[in-house]
């Protein structure tokens, strides 16, 4: 769990409240539900409503967790069409909570909660309004967890039903391991056939879903993927420009479905795609990337190699200036990676006389 704001004695003693509640409380929510009004939530959904919910209501979650609970409580509440029953809702929330919360569930934590949860309400309310139709959430089943590097992880993951992304998009990521947690992740390929995403993941010493994603999950376990979510980082269809595309880390999981997504309607566009890495053995995708570029003439995969004394002299460098070295007037630049590599990227590139228009970095609430 992200660290609570110990300057809030209120948010603290909730945290401690919420986790406190075990895996049964969310049959219970949903049958005190059913009590106050029959048919409004289906009973398998339960769970992974509830764990939202009562996470939103905690709060404390980095600003990027808490766009994607929006996202999937929005899509929740508008797809069950639940917003003329949020009170009823709320009132049932709380109930189970006090229930399974003794005897940390005070009178002065009730009257903390209520409010928590007319903040959460209202703020659901907004995300709702703003949400497209359609599901809040798909099961999916890992079908592959491979370790090409200690701390990174490759999952392929089968949606029971098909999930409607597009290259460079995000989508929020749960596991059962720590329900009610959602992270962003974008998918690595564009859609297949098979109807199947990977998704590319690293653990950070922060990261308590990553973690669990890296380091526990295995095939035949179900995550839950949210709605995808644009990013910024979307081909326009209206142009056909050539590429240069910038990746750090896992920061190249949407760029090699951008790739494959030029692959799949060729159009005369070139592409130039920078991997970014410390030396040639953290490039974790590598087999893919060769196959990439053995199949397409159009693609132009560099290394770039910050910390490699082996290496080539033209890898050798950050992305970013590995990057600007191979920039051509006309190429549309899409970067991708950690926020060191991407803090200062667009005013480095505005100076070396790039147009801001064909300059693309990921929205700030996926990271």
């Amino acid at each position: 769990m992200p660290a609570v704001n110990d300057d809030n004695p209120a948010r603290v003693s909730l945290a401690a409240a919420w986790e406190s509640v075990d895996a049964r409380a969310a049959g219970d929510f949903w049958c005190t539900l059913e009590d106050r009004r029959t048919g409004l939530l289906p009973h398998r959904d339960a769970p992974l409503f509830f764990t939202a919910l009562g996470r939103l209501l905690v709060g404390g979650d980095a600003p990027a967790s808490r766009a994607a609970l929006l996202l999937v409580l929005g899509r929740a509440y508008r797809h069950f069409d639940l917003l003329p029953h949020a009170t009823t809702i709320g009132d049932a929330l709380l109930a189970t909570v006090a229930r399974h919360a003794q005897p940390l569930w005070t009178p002065q934590l009730t009257t903390a909660a209520e409010r928590a949860l007319c903040r959460a309400t209202h703020a659901i309310r907004r995300a709702a309004a703003q949400a497209d139709n359609g599901p809040a959430w798909w099961h999916v089943q890992v079908i592959g967890h491979d370790r090409p590097s200690p701390d990174i992880a490759i999952l392929t993951v089968r949606p029971w039903r098909r999930l409607p992304f597009q290259p460079g998009q995000a989508v929020p990521v749960c596991t059962p391991r720590l329900p009610g947690h959602w992270r962003w992740l974008s998918p690595a390929n564009a859609p297949r056939a098979d109807g199947t995403v990977e998704l590319h993941v690293r653990a950070v010493p922060a990261g308590t879903v990553s973690h669990r994603l890296v380091h526990e999950v295995r095939p035949g376990e179900l995550l839950w993927l949210g709605p995808p979510g644009d990013t910024g980082l979307s081909l326009d269809p209206a142009t056909t420009s050539d590429l240069l595309l910038v990746a750090g880390g896992t920061g190249l999981a949407p760029l090699r479905a951008l790739v494959e997504q030029v692959a799949a309607a060729p159009n005369g566009r070139r592409v130039t795609l920078i991997v970014g890495a410390r030396t040639f053995t953290d490039l974790y995708d590598a087999i893919a990337l060769d196959k990439l570029q053995c199949a397409h003439d159009w693609l132009t995969i560099v290394p770039a190699l910050s910390d490699d004394p082996c290496a080539e002299p033209a890898e050798q460098g950050d992305a970013l200036t590995i990057a600007v070295n191979h920039h051509r007037p006309g190429q549309d630049i899409y970067l991708c990676g950690p926020p060191a590599m991407l803090a200062g990227a667009r005013p480095r590139l505005l100076a070396r006389g790039i147009p801001a228009g064909r300059i693309h970095l990921p929205d700030s609430f996926t990271r």
